[in-house]
Order: structure tokens, then C-alpha cells, then sequence
């Protein structure tokens, strides 16, 4: 393993403002190459990317040594559905199964325990809390069973004491998705969503809960999503000046760094050329741009990213420098810490789903494939 000293890192370098997949579960020598050259800020792993408990380590520790700056190491390890280390054990109790179970020491546990697995693996920032408001938990937006709440009080609350248990074990936090999926009629991965909401209406609801957190988190993510009583007839928030320079920077404050959702959505896709997608990005004010599937379009879009002005580029690569002096270092791995780690989850799911629920659950879970929701 090499060292890091991320003040050694280079303040012109486009590549450390993307956020990228990886292909498979072992770094072949060909995307090894792909990312020496490319140098990107950071990598986000899904279900593909995992084997086993060591495999999966290893694959950590190779993306670090193709890394010369450290790198920001990422994965959606939410609980219930969207757990992609259930994969490899136990599953999580979901935000909702922890809001209808009401105990303020369970959601403070899941945070520590999440922040352990995760650190045992190498990961220093969880894409997680979910901030959406669940105001129809049969909702069919992609959001189902992954909302802390169904109120601005009760999400602040719940996600509140995960992000800081989170965070104090240890592993950064990204709040998503601004300014709100919560009354979505899409799912954006494969369209996007356009909301009719006022401003009044999301100040008392979804911006009450974004404002409480704008100090309290480490990132946030912008959300694929128009909303008319924002910016009417406006782009997605993941690509708008106003939503990100104007609302998320300026009227609530947040200093930490931003990321778009996933570039390879629907809700991008089919509306945007690649091109247009990667200028837009950072010319909105993004920090991180996020192409989790179509890695092989990595180097072009970093020469997209090059071809902007310097003025575009500085804030965002100080926002990733200053995020990457608080990443902290992965645990000592062993079989034995992973499988102490994994019991922990474990005796949280009993303890909030019950001893019956908790293994039927855990029975079903093992037939289905893995949810890749970003």
C-alpha cells in the first residue's frame, strides 16, 4: 500500500472531479491502466463489484495502489433493500422498518455498525441518510422503504442520530436527494421526474429538512428532479446554477462538497448528450460527477472537463481536496472482524424486525438479485 499526502495534490488535475464505476470484482490490468491515467477523484462499488469478504477488501486495497491521491471510496449502504454488503451477509434493517420501531439506541446502532463493516472494507463515505420525506410509503419513485420519516420532524430526527453515529465512526456522509424526490410520480433511473410544489410548501417540508442538515453532513447529492416552485421550466437540479450555487451554496449555507446523482440515470440519459451532461455538471457548480455504469467514457469525459475554464474548475477541486483531508484510513481487515461486524448487524435486525421476521426476511433476501438503486 502507498502513502498518501493529498497536500501534494494537484490543483488543475479535471480527473479528481469523477466519480466512477468499476467494472468488475478484480482490477484487471486493463482498467488498472484506465485509471492510472485517468486519476479520478474517487470510486463507487455496487453489487458487481463484490464476491466475498476478501475478495472485496482486496479490490479496496488495489483501487488505492492505482491511486497516487487518496482516493474517495464509495458504495449506497443504506439497509434493507439498498444494502449492497448484504451481499456478503446480513442485511440492515431499512429506515423504515427503524422509524416504525421507534428506538432512538437502534438508529444510533445502525450508523456505528454501518460505519464499521464499512470501514473494515475500506469505504470512507457511505452515500447515505435518504433525507426524502416518505409522504406515501407505497410511493412508487424508487424511494419505498428508504425514507427515515414520513415529516420534516421525524426524517431530521431518525437521520439525524444514523448521520451522527455514522460520522463519528468514522466514515464521511452524503445527504440525498436535494432538493427532494419526495413527491416524485417517476423514478428517475428511467425518467424524469417534474413536481408541481410551491415554494411555501417545500420550505415547511422537504428545505426544513435540508436546511436542518446543511452543517451537519459531509456531501450531498443533487437529485435528477425539476420542481416548479424552484426554478419552473427549469434543467434538473443535478444540472441548475440556481439549485446548486443558488439555493443549496447560498440560501442554505452548505460548504461541504456536492455531487451529481448518477450521470448514466434515465432522468440524464435521455435528455442530455454526454458532452452537454459533463459541461453542464460543472458549470452548475457540481464538485464530483458521478458515471457509474459507462466507464469506458471516463477519459472523454475528463477531457471535457479539461476543456472548461480554470475559473470553473478551482472551486470544485478545492472542495475535493478540503473533503479528502477528512477521510480517515480503512480498519485492519481480517475474516474474524468481518464476521464480529456482521453479527452486530445482525443483532440489530433481530432486535428491530423480531426473531421470526428477521430470519424470513433474511431467507428471502438470498433469492433476489441485487437492487442497483444509486
Amino acid at each position: 500500500m502507498i502513502g498518501f499526502n493529498n497536500s501534494n495534490m494537484p490543483t488543475d488535475d479535471a480527473g479528481q472531479l469523477l466519480l466512477v464505476g468499476v467494472p468488475g470484482k478484480t482490477l484487471d490490468a486493463a482498467t488498472a491502466k484506465l485509471f492510472r491515467e485517468l486519476r479520478p477523484g474517487g470510486f463507487i462499488l455496487f453489487g458487481r463489484n463484490i464476491e466475498s469478504p476478501s475478495q472485496l477488501r482486496r479490490l479496496m486495497d488495489d483501487l488505492r495502489d492505482v491511486s497516487d491521491v487518496e482516493p474517495i471510496l464509495t458504495i449506497d449502504q443504506e439497509g434493507g433493500r439498498v444494502s449492497r454488503l448484504r451481499l456478503l451477509g446480513s442485511e440492515p434493517p431499512s429506515a423504515r422498518d427503524l422509524r416504525d420501531h421507534g428506538s432512538d439506541e437502534c438508529l444510533a446502532r445502525h450508523g456505528a455498525t454501518t460505519a464499521k463493516i464499512l470501514r473494515l472494507f475500506g469505504f470512507n463515505l457511505d452515500l447515505c441518510p435518504v433525507l426524502d420525506i416518505s409522504f406515501d410509503d407505497e410511493a412508487d419513485n424508487s424511494l419505498r422503504g428508504r425514507c427515515h420519516g414520513r415529516t420534516a420532524g421525524e426524517v431530521t430526527h431518525n437521520a439525524g442520530l444514523f448521520n451522527e453515529a455514522l460520522r463519528a465512526g468514522g466514515i464521511l456522509s452524503c445527504g440525498k436527494h436535494f432538493p427532494g424526490y419526495s413527491c416524485a410520480g417517476l423514478d428517475p433511473h428511467h425518467e424524469l421526474p417534474s413536481i408541481e410544489r410551491s415554494r411555501a410548501e417545500l420550505e415547511a417540508h422537504e428545505l426544513a429538512v435540508f436546511r436542518h442538515f446543511s452543517s451537519r453532513l459531509d456531501s450531498m447529492m443533487m437529485g435528477h428532479i425539476t420542481i416548479s416552485g424552484l426554478e419552473p421550466g427549469g434543467p434538473p437540479a443535478s444540472l441548475s446554477p440556481k439549485m446548486i450555487g443558488g439555493l443549496l451554496r447560498g440560501e442554505l449555507g452548505f460548504s461541504g462538497l456536492v455531487m451529481t446523482d448518477d450521470l448514466d440515470m434515465g432522468a440524464i440519459l435521455n435528455h442530455y448528450g454526454f458532452e452537454e451532461t459533463m459541461k453542464r455538471g460543472i458549470e452548475a457548480g457540481n464538485d464530483l460527477l458521478m458515471i457509474c455504469h459507462r466507464v469506458e467514457l471516463a477519459l472523454e469525459a475528463r477531457c471535457v472537463v479539461e476543456s472548461l475554464s480554470a475559473s470553473k474548475l478551482e472551486g470544485a477541486l478545492a472542495h475535493v481536496a478540503r473533503f479528502k483531508e477528512l477521510l480517515a484510513p480503512p480498519l485492519a481487515f481480517s475474516e474474524e472482524a468481518f464476521l464480529a461486524a456482521d453479527a452486530d448487524i445482525m443483532r440489530l435486525r433481530v432486535d428491530v424486525l423480531g426473531e421470526a421476521r428477521a430470519h424470513e426476511q433474511s431467507v428471502e433476501d438470498g433469492k433476489r438479485s441485487p437492487v442497483e438503486i444509486y
